[in-house]
């Protein structure tokens, strides 16, 4: 897949962003035990010390925040259908939902859990109350922990200070700490064209089995692929870009899509 990554920092993975002038905090040292509080499946609050947080039943739960919309408000929330999750996953901002897509778009991503808890903590003098945007699983069960800021922000030290305190109560733990703060906008511009065949009921699956069929020699354009399969008319380009969503087909979606971008079959 080839797409990069903009404005991000992992505290405790060794991928760490020195332009940032906080990343190089490591992990906190804290002075007491470090508790979670969660709203379970039902919603239902509970709490407990983060070390023994259940990813499953974060993962499972409600988000933490309760959105309302209202008129003048400075961001755009609203839920996303995840087909990760295969449920709806809510959202605070456009810039959350961009993180989003892509986590959903990610095969590497097994699971996603939206505003999953609130950190209460003492920090020396002061309560720290920290609600992340995002909590990825991967298939090998490694955790992310997502905060998704507007680069204009993350040099005012206000911000730095709290995601560098949030990185490494989290690197305690064992999780991997990101800070996502935009995407390459083409690859952004092309992504969200794409999700929008990401279900397989919106798709001719006569079409897809053709796609399928025609992309077992080898790499092709998509101008030839539609060329070859003309008589299926208008319905070849959706199985394409669903069967791309899928990971059966790959394409470089930091170029400006259409009849000209390669198309290649998974390996």
């Amino acid at each position: 897949m080839a797409w990069m990554r903009v404005g991000w920092v992992r505290s405790g993975s060794g991928q760490v962003d020195r332009s940032f002038p906080w990343a190089e905090a490591e992990a906190v040292v804290m002075e007491a035990v470090v508790s979670v509080r969660f709203r379970d499946v039902s919603g239902r609050e509970a709490e407990c010390g983060l070390e023994r947080a259940d990813v499953v039943s974060l993962v499972s739960g409600m988000p933490w925040r309760v959105f309302r919309s209202h008129r003048g408000q400075a961001h755009f929330s609203g839920w996303y259908f995840s087909t990760t999750m295969g449920r709806l996953v809510v959202y605070e901002s456009r810039l959350e939902l961009a993180r989003l897509l892509i986590a959903d778009f990610d095969p590497g991503v097994v699971a996603i859990a939206a505003q999953p808890f609130l950190v209460p903590a003492r920090d020396g003098g002061r309560v720290r109350r920290h609600v992340p945007d995002f909590l990825l699983v991967d298939v090998r069960g490694a955790v992310t922990v997502v905060n998704v800021k507007p680069a204009v922000l993350l040099g005012e030290m206000r911000v730095a200070e709290a995601l560098a305190w949030a990185g490494g109560v989290f690197t305690v733990r064992g999780w991997a700490h990101e800070v996502w703060s935009g995407q390459d906008a083409q690859f952004m511009e092309n992504l969200r064209f794409v999700a929008g065949y990401r279900f397989a009921s919106r798709v001719d699956p006569a079409a897809v089995e053709a796609v399928r069929a025609c992309m077992r020699g080898g790499p092709a354009l998509l101008g030839e692929v539609e060329s070859l399969l003309r008589g299926r008319g208008l319905e070849v380009r959706p199985a394409v870009l669903h069967l791309v969503w899928r990971h059966e087909l790959y394409t470089d979606l930091t170029a400006p899509l259409g009849t000209g971008s390669v198309l290649e079959p998974a390996a």
